[in-house]
This record gives structure tokens, sequence and C-alpha cells, in this order.
């Protein structure tokens, strides 16, 4: 992320009068905002949400400054204001201009996150509820009277809740109602969100944590922007200590939002803030339904929900008084919003914090090459966990060589793996097998002629789902049966699975260990939050003894019984052509590591690798991560990559090949000559073909202190693209697929 400061764009006064007139930004990727009148006597001002019309539809849009142009009254549409006059904060409004501005996104494209819950600005509507009445029922049965019980309490509860209550059908309950026993009352739409109690359940930390909670506590006090990296080593109890900046905050009657890279982790994270302060946090992200959406967005805007814990789509809600973010796993690629308006949560987290003047504290065990450099360099705050809380010790590390170790043929469990498991089970303990591979196998290819199974739409082979009985596509979802003969050689069953995914894993272990309780866990598995939770749950209470999963368990969840971790392939993604692949794989082989002998019992990770002598395996090997981090930062270095250097990525993309390819070709020519600069490519993309379509990447490599925005506004100026061809451009690339 570039750093430098603010610059909000400058916009004149808004003008008040009989007629007023403003510039209206609608949630479409238009190039800026709309002329239009608003109704005399309404109070014009910056994010007041309005209906205007465009073409033969209303939409919901925002007054975003004064009207630019100088057409008549006559001539303008109205655009009309919501009832009531609600309005987005104005450091939200600044926040969609920087984020619009950093990314070369239209600005109402972001506005369009902002507005994501447009029902929850209609009026609140009423719900029925229903109170013990004066009238009482001539026939008193044990059902009837457990109602009335329950409902003499003076509570009111809605049909359903007073039968689940009473454990009776609700035709008891609609029986009472009819002959006046319950009376009906109107209630608001939602039940309001319980403040969390800051001093609940305060947790007992430990010297580091209390050194650290007292920095990050004062930095809340002061109300002031700042930024902090929380680096603690993996159950170093990291979420405790931030929790205290949280009671922190909600004693200074300020609200806070917490990031957490993926839904996956909310399940453990829920427990544990209900634990801390007495209740659950309100909610924000994808599988929430359209009513709890509306719920959670009502109460950030009236400053109801004084914690929402979410994904990264939450820094674009319109907190009433927002006074500290948390990106938990800060350094985590989730992070990274890959369609429509292209964004790194953590960077822009760090940047709504700065226009909201709050601190951000960044939390992770292995932290973003970015983070850890301006931690070092003194532009953030820097607090160290280097010891796990409690009793509990480090995992001990053992690489496992497969030149030398590998076992019989088409097995993946080496024989020293094979013996710790069953050291594991005999001795009542929990173990985990890593493998960031989803489905049975990787690749089906006909052992006659060799033929791969390819998807159709994209340049990748179909994933063999065992348990699905299906071909998968994991790019754009395209799935067929396996055929019964080889479309080229026409060989009947001659298909074979080579390579290994999560379930041919666990078919290996099942077969090894046929008394052992397994199960999978990866996103094809579990479907949603529930189905994850269930099977946390039933880790944590031991009805599991094995988890073979993917990166879905490999971060953020705590199995006090867990003591052997096997990670069955470490080399997937290290040398992809990414210059982050290396990074990434330490730190995800850090963190599932990082799930062993975290209560009193010491654990054991055993990394099995055909290349020992790599650095990313060494370093995991001695636990010295600050080592591979150096050796990591020199290489950047002397590449001018992220952070010392700055990348953008423009990726043209069309079905018609030609088109696709002679865009790519316009764009490099037309590519201005600037001093620090470079431009690599028209260059086939890693995925070359995606859902139907062919992609071409040009890359632009910066000097640090070029201001590459400006840079790719002139060049994109310049260059009129077919309208057949999509022209995407990511700043700060996170991927190179």
């Amino acid at each position: 992320m570039k750093d430098a400061a603010l610059k909000p764009a400058s916009r004149p006064e808004l003008t008040f009068g009989p007629n007023p007139r403003a510039g209206v930004l609608l949630p479409y990727p238009l190039p800026g905002p709309y002329d239009y009148k608003l109704p005399k006597d309404v109070e014009v001002a910056r994010g007041l949400l309005v209906v205007a019309p465009l073409g033969p539809r209303e939409t919901l849009g925002a007054v975003w400054g004064a009207a630019e142009g100088t057409v008549g009254d006559n001539r303008l549409k109205h655009a009309i204001p919501l009832e009531g006059h609600p309005r987005l904060p104005g450091d939200l409004c600044d926040f969609i201009d920087w984020v619009a501005d950093y990314t070369l996104t239209p600005p109402g494209l972001v506005l369009a996150m902002a507005l994501r819950s447009r029902q929850a600005f209609e009026p609140p509507q009423l719900r029925t509820a229903y109170v013990l009445g004066e009238a009482r029922p001539k026939k008193i049965t044990p059902a009837r009277a457990r109602v009335l019980e329950i409902a003499n309490d003076g509570l009111a509860r809605s049909v359903s809740a007073l039968a689940e209550d009473a454990n009776v059908t609700p035709a008891v309950v609609r029986g009472l109602i009819e002959v006046g026993a319950l009376v009906p009352t109107a209630l608001p739409e939602f039940a309001p969100f319980i403040a969390p109690d800051p001093d609940h359940a305060r947790t007992a930390l430990s010297l580091e944590q209390e050194a650290a909670s007292r920095s990050l506590k004062a930095a809340v006090a002061a109300r002031r922007f700042s930024v902090a990296l929380l680096d603690g080593v993996t159950g170093s109890g990291k979420t405790e200590t931030y929790f205290e900046a949280v009671a922190e905050t909600l004693k200074q009657d300020k609200q806070v939002l917490i990031l957490l890279p993926e839904i996956a982790l909310t399940v453990q994270f829920l427990e544990r803030f209900a634990q801390r302060f007495g209740t659950r946090p309100a909610e924000w992200h994808s599988d929430l339904s359209q009513r709890e959406r509306r719920r959670t967005y009502r109460a950030a805007m009236n400053g109801e929900a004084r914690v929402i814990v979410g994904a990264r789509s939450a820094l674009f809600l319109p907190f009433q008084e927002l006074g500290l973010i948390v990106v938990d796993e800060e350094h985590e690629q989730a992070y990274k919003q890959e369609d429509g308006a292209i964004y790194h949560a953590r960077d822009m987290a760090v940047v709504r914090a700065r226009i909201a003047k709050c601190p951000v504290v960044l939390a992770s065990a292995t932290p973003s090459l970015e983070t850890f450099v301006n931690a070092g360099a003194g532009r953030y705050a820097h607090l160290k966990l280097p010891r796990r809380h409690g009793s509990a010790t480090l995992p001990e590390v053992r690489l496992v060589n497969l030149l030398e170790d590998r076992g019989e043929t088409g097995t993946f469990l080496s024989p020293p793996l094979r013996q710790a498991l069953t050291a594991s089970l005999a001795a009542g303990e929990q173990a985990m097998l890593f493998l960031n591979r989803r489905g049975y196998a990787p690749l089906t290819l006909c052992e006659t002629c060799g033929h791969k199974m390819t998807c159709p739409n994209c340049a990748a082979w179909l994933v063999e789902h065992r348990y699905r009985r299906r071909l998968v596509c994991h790019h754009c979802g395209h799935g067929t049966e396996t055929p019964p003969a080889c479309p080229q050689c026409d060989t009947p069953s001659s298909f074979i699975a080579c390579g290994p995914g999560v379930e041919r894993v666990a078919e290996e272990f099942a077969r090894v260990f046929p008394e052992a309780r397994m199960a999978i866990a990866s996103s094809d598995m579990l479907q949603g939050p529930g189905e994850t939770q269930a099977a946390i749950r039933s880790m944590i209470k031991r009805e599991i003894d094995v988890l073979v999963g993917t990166q879905i368990v490999a971060k953020g969840h705590h199995f006090p019984q867990l003591t052997l971790v096997g990670v069955i392939d470490a080399d997937l993604g290290g040398s992809d052509g990414d210059l982050r692949a290396r990074e990434r794989t330490f730190q995800l082989l850090h963190q599932v590591a990082g799930r062993a002998g975290r209560a009193d019992k010491p654990g054991l990770v055993l990394i099995q690798t055909r290349n020992p002598n790599d650095a990313v395996m060494q370093a995991l090997a001695r636990g010295d991560r600050d080592a591979f981090y150096a050796q990591e930062r020199q290489y950047r270095e002397r590449s001018q990559s992220p952070p010392f250097g700055r990348l953008a990525a423009i990726i043209v993309s069309s079905h018609d090949g030609e088109a696709a390819r002679e865009a790519g070709r316009l764009l490099a020519k037309a590519a201005p000559q600037a001093r620090g600069v470079k431009v690599w490519g028209p260059t086939p993309a890693f995925y070359s073909l995606l859902r139907g379509q062919t992609r071409e990447r040009l890359l632009v490599q910066a000097e640090r202190g070029v201001d590459i925005q400006a840079y790719l506004r002139a060049w994109l100026r310049q260059v009129k693209v077919a309208n057949a061809v999509r022209l995407t451009v990511d700043v700060d690339p996170m991927s190179f697929a």
C-alpha cells in the first residue's frame, strides 16, 4: 500500500436555497456524480441518501458534492431524500473517495459496497409478540399451564418462542390467544443488540500480554490514529490481548470493528468473545441472510452495535463512532478482494482508521513482509508476544525427506508419519493431517494414451471428487462425471488418479487405521459456518481422533488435545512464479504447525518434503521465522519488489481470444516512458483461459516514490479497447494467476 498522506479530493461547498442542486453519486460504474435537483427546504449534506431516477428506473444514491453543471432547473431531474433523511457518515464518504482514487475504481462501484443492505434504509417494521392477558381459559391443561407460567415473567415473545420455551405445539399458544389469555403487543422489528460488558470476565494475562495490552489501551484512550503490529507466536494469546483494547474502546463509548479473513474463523472466535464480554458481537459476512444484514447495518449506523466482527466488506459499514479496528491474521491473502473494486482490506483498514482518527491493530504470528518492515522501521508500533500462554510450549518440528522415506508406491503417509500417528492414537491424543488440496486427486489421466481431463472453460485440470463422484473445475465450477471411456483413445475404464487430495489422504488413513475416528475438513465437505462449527465442536469434544483438512483448519482454531500435525506435501505452492509464494508457503505451514501442543501436552509436527534444504523448510525446522524474513527482505530489496517497490497489474480478458491479445499489444505500445517505471508484457496469464475468457497480463513495476496511479491514468487515457474486451486494474496485486 502506498505510504503517503491522505489527500481527499477538493470539492466546492454544497449550495442551499429555494431550489437546491447537488451532485449525486449512484452505485454503478459511472465516471462520477450526476447533477440533480432536490426538494425545496431540504438541508443538503454530503452523504444524504436519496432516490434518483437513472433512465427508466429509480435507484438509491448519495449526495456527494455540489452540482457542477450549468444545466437549467427545468432540465434537471429530482432526487428525493429517504424518509427521515438518513445519511452516510462523512468519514465513510471520504473513505469511499480514497479507495476509488487509490484502486482506480469508479467511485460508484465503491459506494455500492457501502449500500449492500439497501433495505436497511426502509422504515423499521414492527413485529407482533404476546404477553400475559387478564382473561383466563376455562380449561387449563398441563401444556397451557406451562405456557402461562413462561409468560408470567412479563417478557413479550412470539408464538414460536413461547411454544419452544414451554415445549408445546404452536397450536396450544394460539388457543390461549383466541381466549384472550395472551394478548398481542407491537415490538420493534429486531431485538436490540446487547451491549458487551468490558468488565464481564477479564482473562489473567502474562507479563508480555499485560505490557502489550497497556500499549493498545493507551492508543485507544488517546483517540488518534496509530498502527500497532501485535506479533505473537501461535498460542501466545493475541486475541485475549487485543480484547483489552476492545474493552477500553467500549469504556470510551466508541464502536469496534474486528476483521477476520474467513467465515470459518468466526466459529470459535464468537464463543471466545461471548465468554469475555458476556454476549456475542454483531456479525457481518456473506453467509448472513438479508434480514440479518439489514439488522447489523442499521445497528452500525445508529451506534447500537458496539462491536462488529466481519469479513473484509465490513470496512464499508456506516459506523457512527468508530474507535478501534482490529485486523486479525493480517497476513492472510483472503483479505484481498479480487473482483469488482479490487482492494486489500488490511491496507484499507489502515486508511479507514486514519480517516476516522482511531487506532488499528494488525495481529499475526506470521506478519506480511510489508507489515513486518513497517514495524521494523518504526512506522508501526511493534508489540511482541514471544511465548505461548500458560504452560504450553511451541511444538517440535521435524522434516521428513520423501526422497528417503516415501514409503510404498501410491501411498502418501510416510513411515515416520505412520509411526507418529500410531503413538498419538495409542496415547488417546488427537492429530491433524494437512494438505492444501481439495478433492481426491488433482489430475485424472488416461493410462493408455496420457490424455488429461481438463476444463473446457479454463486452462486447468479437472479435480476428482470421489465422494461426489464428479470431476470439478475449482475455478469456474464446471463439473462432469468421469467418462466410461477415454474421449481421445476410446479405451474403457482407463483413467487413473494422479496425486493426492484430502479425500485420498483420508482414504489411506482409514485403510491403515480402521479403528480411528476420522473426519475431513475442506470447503467442499463443510457447507457453511454451521457445518464448520459442528466439525470444530466434535474435535474439541474429542469425538474425532484425526482431522484431515485443508487451510480451513490451518489457523485460528484451538484444539487442546491436538498434539500431532502431519503436513502431507509441504512443497505445494512453493515455486509457482509468484513473488510472494515462498512467504505464503512459510506462513501457511507455520500456522498449521501452530495447531499442535497448544495446551499442557507437547506437540510434534512432521513436514513431508522433497526439498528439505530449501530455505522455507529449514526456517520451519529451526523455528527461525525472523531469519526467513531477513532473507526474504534481501530478495525483495534486490528486485525492488513490495514493500521496496510498487506493482500494478493490468489484465485484459475476452471471449474473443484475438481481441484480448490485440488489446494487450495496444496497451504495451501505448505505455508511457517514465523514470523509475518498467512495463512487462503482455503475456498470457497463468490461467490463460478462465471461465471461457482468454486472459493477457501486463505488469507495471515502479520505484517506491512513483505515483503509480497517476502513471496508470495517463496510460489508460490513451487507449480505447474494443467493447468485447474487459480491462481490469489491480494496484498492489497479491495473485499472479
